[in-house]
């Protein structure tokens, strides 16, 4: 995730930064360019007067598509965003879940051993859903506490050994029935914080939406120069390129934000977050 001070708005202006769309859709804006002089070159040059009569009124449609274009790309960065923030609640949630564990084993639990447990686990859990999410099975970001299986669900098997470490604890005395049971809400928590990145992750935009929409954009702005070319000669050209970049950008930022867990530029801090989860979790039970 980019990190930037949004006071300092002129600066972005001239900066051109690797996640820009800019740099993405540079070729399709110089083929469009291209694309867009010939037109203008052929209507101005070959068409007699006539014939122009009747394209000049071919610009009345992209007012009436504009708009409606205008309303299906509101829609769709509103929907991304909307899954952008909400995987940011839930890794807020899994850290506010993590910190209030570790606060409760600090006070209920007396063994250094099953505090140490602790200590590792919770933020392994944390760096397993992240390669979760990934679909990355990095094992070396994990504490070696555990004999964890490659292939399996990596947070199913640590929150399955967290609980399974609690019940113990009531079983043998060292916690109460009503700790046992503040204890399995926080691990019950970590499963729910599973489920709804997968959530989000597993079920992108419908492929019809999003494959109309990306139709929609380049009918739309290959069919600018034949009405415009007459009021605009061959200005048309950087016209027709600023309309393009304005209206692809849009749709490669919710294209980049849907899935917020990856390591694109403004995805989710998750590498952030998993390290920050580990610092407060062992200064509590250190």
């Amino acid at each position: 995730m980019i990190n930037y001070n949004p006071k300092d708005w002129f600066v972005f202006i001239f900066r051109i930064s690797k996640a820009d769309t800019f740099r993405k859709l540079l070729p399709l804006m110089l083929a469009v360019s291209v694309y867009s002089g010939a037109v203008a070159y052929v209507e101005l040059n070959y068409l007699s007067t006539e014939d122009s009569q009747y394209i000049r009124n071919f610009g009345m449609m992209h007012g009436v598509l504009g708009f409606v274009i205008s309303l299906l790309l509101v829609f769709r960065t509103n929907t991304a965003y909307d899954r952008w923030w909400e995987g940011r609640k839930v890794w807020g949630g899994l850290t506010n879940t993590s910190r209030n564990m570790a606060i409760k084993v600090n006070a209920m639990v007396q063994s250094e051993e099953d505090k140490r447990f602790f200590r590792l686990m919770i933020p392994n859990f944390a760096f397993a859903l992240k390669n979760l999410l990934r679909e990355n099975e990095n094992f070396s970001e994990l504490d070696p506490v555990l004999d964890l299986k490659r292939g399996r669900h990596l947070p199913n098997q640590i929150a399955a050994a967290i609980y399974a470490r609690v019940n113990t604890l009531h079983e043998n005395g060292s916690l109460t029935t009503s700790q046992m049971l503040a204890l399995s809400a926080d691990a019950h928590a970590l499963t729910d914080h599973t489920g709804a990145c997968e959530r989000i992750k597993n079920t992108p935009i419908p492929f019809t939406y999003s494959v109309f929409i990306k139709k929609f954009i380049f009918f739309y702005v290959m069919t600018l120069p034949f009405g415009w070319s007459f009021s605009l000669g061959y200005f048309i050209i950087p016209v027709v390129v600023l309309i393009l970049y304005a209206l692809a950008s849009l749709e490669l930022i919710a294209e980049e934000i849907e899935n917020p867990f990856g390591t694109d530029a403004n995805d989710l801090p998750t590498d952030q977050i998993c390290h920050n989860i580990r610092k407060h979790v062992a200064e509590l039970l250190s």
